[in-house]
């Protein structure tokens, strides 16, 4: 998995912002230790579509397994380019483009809104939207 960032983190970026950069860093280099620190116990994590992902997956361990599962789906191919990280004490939001393959099928540059409602500086619930869902189904099944 590999990541490419649009924007540089700004030094008077939101504390949430900054956790979400360096989740999503993290994340691809295949590092879940983050997690830990940004997701709340009880969260709730919202995946769209209809592929073997889709569903809201309740808890910190159910997001582990989930993110797991996504980078073994995608065959370790998961490419992300982080466009934007804006965040508040409530609320976030990151654009990001992203691209993956499953044997013969793949997604290239689709455009996601990853949507993060937060309480007390860890995810509490986050929702995905892709431009391209049934792409995205395509590859995930």
């Amino acid at each position: 998995m590999t990541t490419q960032h649009g924007t540089a983190p700004s030094a008077t970026a939101h504390p949430n912002a900054q956790r979400l950069r360096h989740s999503y860093d993290a994340f691809l280099r295949g590092d879940l230790g983050p997690l830990d620190d940004l997701l709340a116990e009880d969260v709730e994590w919202h995946e769209t579509g209809r592929n073997q992902l889709s569903g809201v997956h309740r808890g910190r361990d159910a997001v582990r397994e989930l993110l797991g599962r996504l980078g073994q789906l995608t065959e370790g191919s998961l490419r992300l380019d982080l466009h934007t990280v804006l965040a508040d004490d409530t609320d976030g939001v990151a654009v990001v483009r992203t691209s993956a393959r499953r044997g013969d099928r793949s997604f290239e540059d689709v455009l996601e809104a990853h949507i993060y409602r937060f309480r007390d500086g860890r995810v509490t619930e986050f929702r995905v939207t892709f431009d391209d869902q049934y792409a995205v189904d395509a590859v995930l099944g």
